[in-house]
């Protein structure tokens, strides 16, 4: 039985035991995330869906904000940028126009990516920039107190809505196909096949790609509204998931109790902003 990893700046061969050590800093682990948090399972596929996806991972860089998803650049021995809260989109951008042979992800939580990121959010997705958003959708703040945020579904409770939630939640895969994202899915942290070839499949795409990745949060939501542990959580999305394809993402709205739909919504080649930008420079060099 292998003995606990301990950060350590100099790693010994016995603590390199973990089959995918060479994409994980080591030395900053064991991780901080809470026990039956969904979050360790979404870099495992996402780990396992680079390496499938054949991509040279010097080629990648990963972008976070602020928040318990946001550890996830930390983690990953890769190029990585921790940023400032809900500001990750803005420098993935400019990574992606400074560089457009990098693969640039930008990997944040649902109160980052659309609560104070929710202008660049929704601004790429216009423009269709060359940016793969992996947003891990918890429904709170779950690193600062539990609090309501815009994906916190009505009647939910939270340390700023004791008496329940009475705002309406944001359905990410709606709001991400009405301002244009070129690739939608949802899938559940259970979802591990699905979700790990979701994001191969869309690792290697152009355009604006957004994965929703539905993941419990059992200290701060769950504990909150009585839903039990993590893996209580998860046999919930065993017994509720319903996967469609195709589907409409406005049928895509979550409820506390309701069902779940997932898939693949969007799979459309569209101009990026990038093709227009070289085409427009292009033509003013009467090319």
């Amino acid at each position: 039985m292998n003995k606990p990893v301990t950060p350590t700046a100099t790693l010994s061969e016995e603590q390199i035991t973990h089959p995918m050590a060479d994409l994980l800093r080591m030395d900053r682990m064991p991780h901080i995330w809470c026990s039956s948090c969904g979050l360790g399972t979404g870099l495992t596929c996402f780990i396992m869906a680079l390496r499938e996806s054949g991509i040279d991972e010097d080629d990648v860089a990963v972008v976070s904000g602020i928040g318990c998803t946001g550890r996830v650049a930390g983690y990953l021995n890769l190029d990585s940028f921790h940023t400032t809260h809900g500001r990750a989109i803005p420098f993935a951008t400019g990574l992606a126009l400074a560089n457009p042979k990098l693969r640039v992800v930008v990997y944040s939580g649902d109160g980052d990516i659309v609560a104070i990121g929710g202008n660049h959010f929704i601004h790429s997705a216009r423009r269709n920039m060359d940016l793969l958003v992996i947003c891990v959708n918890n429904f709170t703040y779950g690193m600062t107190g539990g609090q309501a945020g815009p994906t916190t579904p009505v009647a939910a409770k939270a340390t700023t809505a004791p008496y329940g939630n009475f705002e309406y939640p944001f359905n990410i895969p709606y709001l991400a196909m009405a301002a244009g994202a070129s690739y939608v899915a949802r899938w559940t942290s259970l979802h591990m096949r699905r979700l790990k070839n979701s994001m191969a499949e869309a690792l290697p795409k152009r355009g604006f790609r957004v994965i929703e990745i539905i993941c419990p949060c059992p200290t701060a939501f769950a504990r909150k509204n009585r839903l039990g542990t993590g893996l209580d959580l998860l046999k919930f999305y065993h017994d509720n998931s319903i996967i469609k394809h195709g589907a409409d993402p406005k049928e895509a709205d979550i409820g506390l109790n309701s069902k779940l739909i997932c898939g693949k919504f969007v799979d459309e080649e569209r101009p990026t902003f990038r093709d227009f930008l070289t085409q427009n420079v292009h033509d003013k060099l009467g090319g």
